[in-house]
């Protein structure tokens, strides 16, 4: 890799502005990243990240303001440009195609290198960096994470000193974003930049040195995220402080049974996708169960099989909502049985963009009695629940009844959210709860499932965020192959923990389990202690009161000897 030698910034950019017609996505944006900097860019969903990547991309052209590369101006005009002056980009959504190997989907970015020697500065590139890969394996058979290290090691063959990471960790395992970790922190030391675009600010605290905070398309601060809580730059990026999730004490022993898979399977052919494999899990009222795992491990259709997309005959097994067999029927029929489901693609699955939003809730509410008199379908009604929604949920709606398609993606989702928690089912599944929202959004969603738990439901929460899955549930199973492993205690695990079953690997969760008990063990002590210095205290309090009883008040002035010459003066 060739080390910038200059002592000037890397790149500079002053005064962007970027306008979509009436929208303006960036407005006044300015950034400095130096060489070997590890720069983050944090802000809300439609903050203006994208927008302000794809500008430094050459994917799209600013309106005004400048770009400075290596100290000389620069208008950049596309990707390839970009790429020849040495700034490199990683997508959240890999370009990869599986029928090929590892070494041909390198060789359609760089066709002036022979497939021979691809072979080997990948074998090289992946030495160095510790990105292992093969560039003889077949695409189909790798995982994210592998994908992912083929995306940076073909972009480290075109010799970057930038190089732009958008949400890089979001199909990772823990120990895949470790790895990802140490070698982008070789690539610094080499002089080469990084700019890392992510929501989840733990990694922005343990990777970066500097970041930027943008806010509806402007800069409203820089920290070094390494001194500044998170919490701090979560206030930031929102603008106002986002207040902690509250757990109500949940009643002793188990709810009533919610959500039973009993020895679930599904064959591939069956799917169009992965194969799900003898699945048993139970989901009780008054608790989240969370299911973990990177994308494409059988999720979705884990999802089709619960929500009656997939029924019998194609699936094997038994699914049960409160109690009644269910598999044979069809998602209306579960609907009015008092289940609720959000799938992960909002756009086309859980919303129809060209409706309205009242329409979009009839979509899941039409078979009600409170919605559907006589065959007719009651809009005013369902225009007033469209109200409440946004109401709970803090829904931006622009205009009296917007199509679906008019809301942000966080907006859209906080609507879809609301729809279904609001019904107050006995079941809700959802897959990927929080996608794509900003976090005071994922906050409000957050403790829409935990009180919609504490009312007497079975949550059943998909995703990919393991932070998430920590802070919202009672239990946790993980996803990996088609399989599922037993829903285990939050108290017995840990991110390691479940990073390693993601990985297919069988985590000790004895030592776990031991940290945790001396952890409880030494609360008691502390609290036994606390309460015998407070008995003590009132102990000593009373003897001193009985050893040294107060003095008595003075008496009032009236009832004291007069003297002589007050006892000769008139009244």
């Amino acid at each position: 890799m060739t080390a910038f030698d200059g002592t000037e910034m890397l790149l500079k950019a002053e005064g962007l502005t970027k306008r979509f017609g009436s929208l303006t996505a960036l407005e006044d944006v300015s950034l400095d990243i130096a060489p070997g900097e590890r720069h983050a860019l944090v802000g809300e969903n439609g903050a203006g990240k994208s927008t302000l990547v794809k500008t430094l991309f050459g994917l799209l052209t600013p309106d005004s303001g400048t770009i400075t590369w290596q100290g000389k101006p620069l208008m950049l005009r596309s990707p390839a440009q970009a790429r020849a002056l040495g700034i490199g980009m990683v997508h959240q959504h890999f370009s990869i195609f599986d029928a090929l190997s590892v070494a041909e989907n390198i060789a359609l970015a760089l066709p002036e290198i022979p497939l021979a020697d691809i072979d080997e500065q990948v074998r090289d590139l992946s030495e160095t960096y510790g990105l292992r890969i093969d560039p003889s394996r077949g695409a189909h058979s790798l995982s994210a994470g592998a994908k992912q290290r083929v995306e940076i090691i073909r972009c480290l063959m075109q010799d970057p000193r930038l190089l732009i990471l958008d949400e890089p960790t979001s199909v990772l395992t823990p120990q895949e974003a470790e790895t990802l970790f140490h070698a982008l922190r070789l690539l610094t030391d080499r002089g080469c930049a990084i700019l890392y675009i992510t929501h989840r600010l733990g990694e922005v605290a343990t990777l970066c040195e500097e970041a930027t905070v943008l806010r509806r398309g402007r800069v409203v601060g820089n920290c070094d995220p390494r001194e500044t809580p998170t919490a701090r730059i979560a206030e930031m990026m929102v603008g106002s402080k986002i207040a902690p999730l509250q757990r109500p004490q949940k009643p002793e022993g188990d709810g009533p049974l919610r959500l039973r898979l009993h020895s679930l399977s599904v064959p591939k052919e069956k799917t169009g996708g992965r194969a799900l494999r003898d699945l048993y899990l139970k989901v009780h009222g008054y608790e989240i169960v969370g299911i973990a795992g990177v994308a494409g491990e059988g999720q979705n259709e884990l999802m089709a099989a619960i929500t009656g997309e997939i029924t019998l005959p194609l699936l094997k097994g038994t699914v049960e909502i409160n109690g009644k067999r269910i598999a044979h029927r069809g998602v209306t029929e579960r609907r009015r049985m008092g289940a609720a489901f959000v799938p992960e693609d909002r756009t086309g699955h859980a919303a129809v963009p060209a409706m309205d939003l009242a329409d979009n809730l009839l979509l899941t509410r039409h078979a009600e009695s409170a919605f559907s008199r006589r065959g007719l379908l009651d809009r005013i009604k369902a225009r007033e629940w469209v109200g409440r929604v946004r109401d709970a949920f803090d829904v931006r709606i622009p205009g009296e009844r917007p199509p679906a398609a008019s809301l942000s993606g966080g907006n859209l989702q906080k609507f879809i959210m609301g729809r279904e928690i609001l019904r107050a089912p006995k079941v809700l599944v959802v897959n990927q709860p929080t996608w794509g929202v900003d976090a005071a959004a994922a906050q409000r969603i957050r403790q829409g499932l935990i009180d919609l738990a504490a009312e007497g439901a079975g949550v059943l929460v998909i995703s990919q965020d393991l932070d998430e899955l920590f802070a919202l549930c009672d239990r946790i199973a993980v996803m990996h192959r088609g399989r599922l492993t037993p829903a285990r205690p939050v108290e017995w695990l840990d991110a390691e923990a479940v990073g390693l079953m993601m990985s297919g690997e069988t985590p000790d969760l004895s030592k776990i389990a031991a940290a945790r008990s001396a952890e409880r063990a030494m609360a008691e002590a502390e609290r036994v202690r606390v309460l015998a210095e407070a008995q003590a205290a009132t102990e000593q309090a009373a003897e001193d009161e009985a050893a040294y009883p107060p003095e008595q008040p003075p008496d009032e002035l009236a009832d004291e000897p007069e003297t002589g010459a007050e006892a000769g003066r008139a009244p």
